[in-house]
C-alpha cells in the first residue's frame, strides 16, 4: 500500500510511455468448480472483491471476517454475511464466519465447518489485516506485536489448519498478501513491513514442503483504495486503483495452472513480479576475512553482474562453501 499522498501522486505521475499497455482478447477462462475456498478479511476491500469473484467462477467460499476496525478493535458480524448474501443473490453459494485468525480454536472451528458443509478446502487466501501506522520512534510495542499477530500469525494459523486437509487431499492453493510496505518499506509503517516481509519468507519456506503435494503457495503484492488507505492516496486515485483491478492477481495465483513461488504485484490494472536475487560475490582468504578488506572488495561484493535467484537457502550455504573451498586451495 501506498505510505502517503505524495508516495502516490509520485506513482501516478509517472508517463505513461515507460510502461506497457496490452490490449487483447482473452478466451481461456479460469473455473473453480467444485473447489472450496477461504477467503480471510473477506467482507470488506480486496478479500469481498476476492470472495466474490471465485464465486462467480464456480468456487464455493467461506467469507471471514471478524468484523472489526481498521486498528483491529471491536467485531461484527455484518460485513461477512453481507458478502454471503451478495454471493447468494447472485447464484453462487458460500457460508460467513467471524473467526479472528489470530486464535486457532476459532480458525479451527472454521475449518471443519467449512469440511463438513463441503468435504475440501482447496483455496486459502490469506487477506486479512490491520493498520497501527505510527514513527517507530513513536509506535508502542502493544501496536507492533498486534499487527505482526495479525498479518503475519494470522496467515501461519489459518495455513497450519488447512495445511493437513491439503496435504491429503494432494492439492491446495495458498496465498499469502504482502505489500511494498515489507518489500520497499514506508515511512511509519515498521510494524506493517515486518509482518509484511515476514510473508514472504513463510510462502519461501511453504513452497519447498508443500510441493510434494501440489500445494502452490504464492504472495499478492497489492495496492487498492479501501478503508485502509483512506486519507493516505492523493486525490482521484480512488477510481484506478479499485480492489476489482487487484483481484484478478488474486485468482490467477490460486487457480489450478498457478505458478509457485511468486511475488505479483497488482495495482490499478498494473501487473509486475517482484525478484530477490543474490550478487555473486567473492570469497575471501581467511587472512583477508575483515572489515577492511569487506571496504576494500565492496564493488566486488555488489557487483550484479551473473546475480542469481536462488530457490532455498542451503543453495547460498554450498555456494560459498565451494568459493572458499576454491580460495583455500589457490593458497
Amino acid at each position: 500500500m501506498f505510505g502517503g499522498a505524495r508516495d502516490g501522486a509520485q506513482m501516478l505521475a509517472y508517463s505513461l510511455g515507460e510502461y506497457e499497455a496490452i490490449e487483447e482478447d482473452l478466451t481461456m477462462a479460469i473455473s473453480f468448480d467444485g473447489r472450496v475456498a477461504i477467503v480471510t478479511g473477506a467482507g470488506a476491500g480486496l478479500g469481498r472483491s476476492h470472495a466474490l469473484d471465485l464465486a462467480r467462477r464456480g468456487a464455493k467460499v467461506v467469507v471471514n471476517d471478524f468484523g472489526g476496525a481498521v486498528d483491529g478493535s471491536g467485531g461484527s458480524s455484518g460485513p461477512a454475511e453481507a458478502v454471503v448474501a451478495e454471493i447468494a443473490a447472485a447464484g453462487g453459494e458460500a457460508i460467513a464466519h467471524g473467526a479472528d485468525v489470530t486464535n486457532a480454536d476459532q480458525v479451527a472451528h472454521m475449518v471443519e465447518t467449512a469440511m463438513e458443509k463441503w468435504g475440501r478446502i482447496d483455496i486459502l487466501i490469506n487477506n486479512a489485516g490491520i493498520l497501527r501506522d505510527a514513527s517507530f520512534h513513536k509506535g508502542s510495542i502493544e501496536d507492533f506485536e498486534k499487527v505482526v499477530d495479525v498479518h503475519l500469525m494470522g496467515a501461519v494459523i489459518c495455513s497450519k489448519a488447512v495445511w493437513p486437509i491439503m496435504r491429503d487431499q494432494a492439492y491446495g492453493r495458498v496465498l499469502v498478501t504482502t505489500s511494498s510496505s515489507g518489500v520497499y518499506g514506508n515511512f511509519g509503517q515498521s510494524n506493517y513491513g515486518a509482518a509484511k516481509m515476514g510473508l514472504v519468507g513463510l510462502m519461501n519456506v511453504l513452497v519447498i514442503e508443500g510441493k510434494k503435494y501440489d500445494i502452490r503457495v504464492n504472495a499478492l503484492c497489492p495496492a487498492a483504495a479501501t478503508r485502509m488507505t483512506e486519507g493516505l492516496l492523493p486525490p482521484g486515485a480512488d477510481a484506478l486503483l479499485t480492489p476489482d483491478s487487484v483481484t484478478p492477481a488474486a485468482v490467477y495465483l490460486v487457480s489450478e495452472d498457478s505458478p509457485n513461488r511468486t511475488i505479483l504485484n497488482a495495482t490499478a490494472g498494473g501487473y509486475s513480479v517482484t525478484y530477490i536475487e543474490e550478487t555473486r560475490g567473492i570469497a575471501l582468504p581467511t587472512s583477508q576475512q575483515n572489515a577492511e578488506a569487506i571496504a576494500e572488495n565492496w564493488e566486488k561484493i555488489t557487483d550484479e553482474t551473473g546475480a542469481e535467484r536462488l530457490v532455498e537457502g542451503n543453495q547460498q550455504t554450498m555456494k560459498f562453501a565451494v568459493m572458499a573451498q576454491k580460495v583455500a586451495q589457490s593458497d
